[in-house]
This record gives C-alpha cells, structure tokens and sequence, in this order.
C-alpha cells in the first residue's frame, strides 16, 4: 500500500510474460511514441498489408488561427480493413481459429465462426451489397442486434468500400430516421425480431417507421435487408406449443414493402464466396458513428482506415495484454464505439478469438455473465460500471456458482466506475489475482486514450492512470493555461493519434467548433480530470451541457427539445443527478402550460416521449414541477443551480446574477420527496 491512498499492484502472474513488464518499460515506450511518432507506429504498420505504402507519415495542425484543423496519418498508403483482418490471418495459419463463439440471449442458443469461415460469409454478403448498387463510399445503415451477422455487415461494407454508419438497435425510429437521412444511407440492414431478455424488439417495424421518416425528410433508402432472426430464436427456446404457435403467427407478420425488401438468407444463397477487396486510401472513411451534441442535433464522427487499424490493433493487444490462445469477451453492442474498436476490428487485427453476447446480465438468472466467463474460459473480460453496479446489488452466491480462474484481465468502459464497484470487480470477480484495466476514452478518440496497462500499472481505484502510447494529455484551468503538477482542470489533447476521429460528416466547421475552438491549439474532450501527486489522472466527469448514464452519453438539450414538443410544456430544462447503479441520471425540471395539469398522466406521458423520441436508456427518472427556472437577466438557464436542488443541497452559492431570486426557493419547496 501506498502512503498516497490505495494502490494494487499487478500480481506476478500478471507481470510475467506481460507485453510491458514494467512501469519503467512504459515510461520508455510512451516517450518514444512522443519524440519519434514515425519510428513507434512503423513497427505497427508493417504488421498489416498495404498495397502501396505511405509517403507521408503524419501531419495535423490542431490551431484554427493556422488555417482548417486537420489530422492525416500514412498519407499515400492504400489497403484494405477487412483483407488484413480477415484474409491476411488465414495467410498466417489462423484459418481454423475461433473468431467467435456467438452467446444468443437464451443459453441454449450458440454457435461458433471460424476465420475461414467468417471470409466467405463476408465474401458472399459483400457481393449481396454490390448487386444493390453499393459502390465505394456509400452509406450503409446497420440496426441490429448482436449477432454474427452485425460483424459481417460491418466487414462486408469495409471490403468493398463502403461507409458502416451503425445505429445502437435501443434507439427510436425518429433516432434512426435522423441518422440515416443525415448520412444520406443507401441500405438499411437490420433483422425481423430480437429478444432482449424475457422483451421481443419489433426491429423491422421499427426500421420501416425510420424509413418513412428519413423519406419525409427528403431522402429515400433503396434497400432493406432483413435477417429471418425469429425463427432460430424460437427454436432455442422451451417454448410450450401455444408460446411457439404465437411466435410463428408474430414471425409470419414481419411489416413488408417488395420493391425495397429482402431477407439475408435469400440473398447469400446464391452470392459467390469470393470477393476481390476495394483498395481505399489510409485517410478514405472506414465508418461514421453519432454521438450526441450538445445543441441537441446528433454529430456524425467520421472514421478513417489507415491509422484506425493500427490503433485498434495496439491497443487492444496491449490494453488487455492479449496472447494467442486467449479467449476475449466485450460485453458492449457494436451500436457503440467500443462495440467496433473492441469487439470487432481490435479483436480480429490481432487474430484473437472472442465471445459475441446477445442478452443481459440478467437473463436467465443474475449470474448470466459469470456462466459465460465459466463456459469459455473468458481470459479478459471488457464490461461497463453500471453492469457491475447492478450485478453487486445481487451479492456474492451469484458469483461462487462459477468458476473464474481463467481471468486474467478485467476492464471497465463507459464512465469512471466508483471505488466501491472497482474493489467488488478487483476482489469478488478477479479474486485479488486480475489487473483492471480502467479505460477512458470516447467515440472521437476511437480507442483507449487513458488507461492502465496489466502488467505494469499500479492500480488506484477509480483512476484511469496514465496515456496511452502516442497521446500527450494536459489539464488547462479556465483561462487555457497550463496546470503542472497536482491539480484539477478541462481535460484536453496536445496532438493526435492514429485511431482518432478526422471530422464530423459533412459539417468540418461544427467538428472544429466543437472541439477545438474553447482551447486554441488542444483538443477539448469535454471532460474534467484531476492529476493527484503521483501524476495519476481522474476523469471527473462531463463540464459541457452532457450526462452520461449507463454509459450512454447524451446531450441535456436533445432531451429538452423532446419534451418541449409535449404541447403541455411551456419550458424544460434537464440536468444529471447521481445514481447509485447507472451512474448518472437525468432530473427534468418541466413548467407545465397554465392550462396543463401536474399530475401522474402527465408526468407518464413526458416519459413515454422521451423513451420514443431518443430510446428506452433516456428515460427520465424524475419530473420536477418547476413553477419558474433560474435564468440570469439575459435569459440564460442557471443549470449550476439547478444541479444543487437535484440534489436537496442548498448551498447553492452566489445568486445575484439572477432575474429572479425567489425562483430558486420554490423549486425546493416542489422537489419531489420520493427522490
């Protein structure tokens, strides 16, 4: 222990044969990557297959007052994503590996693709989307839930030089429809049906509802095709023989239009296994991703190829120290950054075999996640705070009934996970034995910025420790200036690294806007991070009009512009409140319209069109009757104080800058007293 507050230390067996052995390893390997980029990275690059190499290894320029911000890494070089992590692995003898074993949401539902395997599938759904017309460069929608088919969607569109742009299957059909009428997409593909635990999900009826709405707004799909999910669903479960007739009655009345649809089994029957790879240059877009805005209206972030890979592939063979032989499980949904870095393109740069997971932690029982870890002998295990939050609530028993010793690696994504939670991981799950990896990182970095390493990191509950290889971080205090030593500050980068973002799509003035006008010269993450005297650094959270819950980052004003629609509501404003399992949560202040009453319905109907609008994860958890806000004489909303009374403190602090003082007193005295 250290004289400096709790510190674990790798264990022997962690260090032993580790990657980067040592504290004094890393600190050589993280100066090299900074002094000499080119000389680092190079050994990276020549792991993969480029049809012609770069000439020009990378430039940027991250100050606006120098001209457009841009980042360009392997400039000149062409390849293929899906050729080195697909073809280039069965040229290595890996042609017979596991990719991945597939966990369905029943546990008698599995199965097994092998690399070989995997080629052809995508071969063959490459050729499925060339005969619809899609050429390199186009967008291609993916709502689906996760299934192997997803990962061959995604590999088909990188062969032939397609842009995925990949929708989380937990978002409304207005969330679709904006996203796919924003990246203009040519094809939509999704699935009849999916079980989320014990719920059915009415995918098609819900991309049909999307697809109708991204026409009204001026852009029309070509193609919809559609995965038969249903039909082997049913057949892995205990159905009784009237439960199975209502499935086949539910699976005969998939929503359909002829002139756009089509089923995925039909079309791969006759597609030809064989499909020579589109070579794209480095900087041509790999995928798009939306992730929400702080104005409310989602940001398409764009993805590149070249430096994507590299950065990928790194990062997860050093995050979660991964060998050959390793079995890997991530338990996040490819609808999110973590779900394309960590469970499709890290895991396959690196020839690794992995677990794909479909259900819940808690279906059918509590121990769902520690049955499956047990089952395939799980080495490193990627999961968010908020699962492990709620798998706590459960005790130990759940846990005792498996066997874990195959762990060696427990990660944590999403959000900074609390001490309580970390130390339930570290001694309930890993036994003491298993270093966790505590990751920080976001959608526009595409892959771990921050984060200890297994075999080196002293661990601090809760602190994502240190860069990664290539990432210089700095805190700035208000004013922009530096903040050396122990302190707290705006959490920003000096430089770039290989895997991140390049733009926003189709809007390069809103990408620098958003993050690179507050600091000149930095990119802004919109986080708050302290760096204790040991240099460890603490991400404290967002410091722009965001929350996070469960691992869902989302925007206050996207929210209020939902229930601003409700033609009951003259006014709304929502900010983050503390939540014991999900982290955050949001706390909605509504004026209601004078002829509007307070009541029950009121309050459901509120809720029910954030969960259309956004998605079930956006669900408010308290609507606060708010007679007035607290704005400043300019009009603008107060969200500091705002915060104060989600949570009943009332030291709130200076007020003189309000139009109105008395406001803040009656929001007290209407807070909720259940909350």
């Amino acid at each position: 222990m250290s004289s400096r507050g709790e510190v674990y230390l790798p264990s022997e067996s962690r260090r032993s044969g580790s990657h980067v052995p040592s504290m004094d390893a890393y600190r050589k390997m993280h100066a090299d990557s900074l002094a000499d980029p080119e000389k680092f990275w190079r050994d990276v690059y020549r792991q993969f297959h480029w049809e012609t190499p770069y000439t020009d290894f990378h430039s940027y320029n991250f100050d606006r007052s120098q001209g457009p911000v841009s980042i360009k890494w392997l400039e000149g070089a062409t390849t293929n994503i899906c050729y080195n992590l697909l073809d280039r692995n069965i040229k290595l003898g890996h042609g017979d590996r596991i990719a991945y074993y597939w966990e369905g949401n029943d546990p008698d539902d599995y199965s097994r693709l092998t690399y070989r395997k995997m080629l052809e599938e995508v071969c063959r759904f490459a050729n499925v989307l060339k005969s619809k017309g899609v050429a390199k460069g186009d967008r291609v929608g993916i709502y689906m839930p996760m299934i192997l088919e997803a990962v061959v969607a995604m590999l088909a569109c990188a062969r032939i030089g397609a842009v995925h742009s990949i929708v989380f299957a937990g978002f409304s059909s207005d969330s679709l429809g904006d996203r796919m009428h924003d990246c203009k997409c040519k094809v939509m593909i999704t699935v009849d049906y999916a079980y989320r635990g014990e719920k059915l999900l009415k995918l098609k009826a819900i991309t049909d509802q999307a697809i109708n709405r991204c026409t009204s707004l001026g852009h029309k799909v070509e193609s919809c095709i559609v995965v038969k999910h249903l039909p082997r669903l049913a057949a892995s479960m205990n159905c009784t023989n009237g439960e199975a007739a209502h499935l086949e009655e539910v699976a005969n009345e998939v929503p359909w239009d002829d002139d756009r649809d089509c089923w995925w089994h039909l079309e791969m029957e006759d597609a030809d296994t064989s499909c020579y790879p589109v070579w794209v240059s480095a900087e041509d877009p790999l995928f798009m991703l939306y992730t929400s805005g702080s104005t409310g209206k989602p940001k398409g972030v764009l993805h590149t190829t070249g430096g994507y890979l590299m950065y990928a592939a790194t990062t997860f063979k050093y995050v979660f120290d991964y060998k050959p032989g390793d079995v890997y499980w991530c338990t996040a949904d490819i609808g999110w950054i973590t779900g394309h870095t960590y469970v499709v393109y890290g895991p396959l740069a690196n020839a690794a075999t992995s677990v794909i997971f479909e259900g819940t932690p808690f279906h059918p029982g509590h121990d769902r996640f520690w049955s499956v870890i047990e089952k395939y002998k799980v080495n490193q295990f990627y999961t968010a705070p908020t699962a492990i939050r709620a798998l706590m609530k459960f005790g130990d028993e759940p846990v005792k009934k498996h066997c874990l010793r195959s762990l060696k690696v427990l990660g944590s994504v999403g959000e900074p996970i609390n001490k309580e939670a970390w130390l339930w991981y570290y001694e309930r799950i890993g036994n003491k034995n298993c270093s966790i990896v505590d990751t920080f990182w976001q959608t526009e970095t595409g892959g771990h910025v921050l984060t200890p390493l297994p075999g080196c990191t002293p661990m601090k509950p809760g602190s994502a420790t240190f860069p990664f290889f290539g990432v210089e971080p700095v805190l700035l205090d208000e004013e922009g200036h530096l903040i050396e030593g122990p302190g707290e500050g705006y959490l920003v980068f000096k430089r770039p690294w290989p895997g991140m973002m390049r733009t926003l799509f189709g809007n390069h003035e809103r990408f620098e806007e958003t993050y690179f006008s507050r600091f000149q010269g930095y990119y802004a993450t919109g986080d708050g991070a302290r760096r204790d005297e040991d240099g460890y650094l603490w991400v404290t959270g967002r410091v722009d009009d965001m929350l996070n819950v469960s691992g869902h980052l989302m925007s206050t004003a996207e929210v209020e512009s939902v229930l601003a629609e409700h033609p009951g509501v003259a006014e709304a404003a929502v900010v983050s409140r503390p939540h014991k399992v999900k982290g955050q949560c949001l706390y909605c202040f509504v004026t209601p319209q004078s002829s509007q009453a307070f009541d029950a319905s009121f309050i459901s109907q509120l809720k029910t069109q954030v969960r259309e609008k956004i998605g079930p994860f956006a669900s408010p958890d308290v609507i606060h009757l708010a007679p007035g806000l607290p704005k400043t004489r300019s009009g603008k909303i107060m969200r500091r104080i705002l915060r104060k009374i989600a949570v009943n403190d009332r030291n709130i602090g200076d007020t003189s800058t309000l139009a109105d003082e008395s406001v803040v007193a009656a929001l007290f005295k209407t807070r909720p007293a259940d909350v």
